[in-house]
């Protein structure tokens, strides 16, 4: 009985993380496919950094930030005019790319910035240029991405969802004809046996 106990616990056990990573993964393809659908939008719609809810993405294409940030690095940006020194910030430049660097000097509404690896400061630039500041940045993540935003790439991760959510409906547990679960009848067998 206690052999029994242990071995539906470990059943459990297993069935609970084999749920967990399956999750996981769900959650990761997830967010992986609202970022590739996000920057396809933001390409389509001719904007480099849309701010939806006051909250944007975008991938590092230079190394001027080295060490704080490197090439494909994914930075998340909120949208806000409240900047000070040393903020991170990204800004759209009269060109329209976007810049992401550190502010070093602020005079009224004119914010001047640099990179950490650059030797000379930015030109200075009206706060009204400002996208928002660095919140958060994910190492190396902007490579997926960017390889995600092919039509090949979204598709393959359409397939992977689908394969993760219709995984579960295919994987029956093992039953016999009678539709008795193997377990029990090993049971049912052995009770049976004790009897003789």
């Amino acid at each position: 009985m206690l052999m029994e106990n242990k071995s539906r616990k470990a059943k459990s056990a297993k069935k609970l993380i084999k749920a967990a990573f399956r999750a996981l993964l769900i959650l990761v393809i997830c967010f992986l496919l609202g970022v590739s659908i996000y920057s396809n939008i933001e390409k389509n719609a001719g904007e480099q950094m849309p701010m939806p809810l006051g909250w944007g993405v975008s991938i590092v294409a230079s190394g001027s930030m080295e060490p704080e940030l490197s090439v494909n690095d994914l930075v998340i940006i909120k949208e806000t005019q409240e900047i000070a020194l040393g903020d991170t910030i990204v800004y759209e430049t009269d060109s329209g790319s976007l810049v992401i660097h550190k502010v070093i000097s602020i005079d009224g509404s004119t914010i001047t910035t640099q990179g950490i690896a650059n030797n000379t400061p930015d030109q200075p630039i009206d706060i009204s240029a400002v996208k928002g500041k660095l919140v958060y940045s994910i190492p190396k993540v902007g490579a997926v991405i960017t390889a995600l935003k092919t039509p090949a790439g979204i598709i393959i991760l359409l397939v992977a969802a689908v394969l993760l959510f219709a995984a579960p409906n295919f994987i029956k547990t093992k039953k016999d004809n009678s539709g008795e679960d193997p377990e029990k009848l090993k049971e049912e067998i052995k009770k049976l046996k004790d009897e003789q």
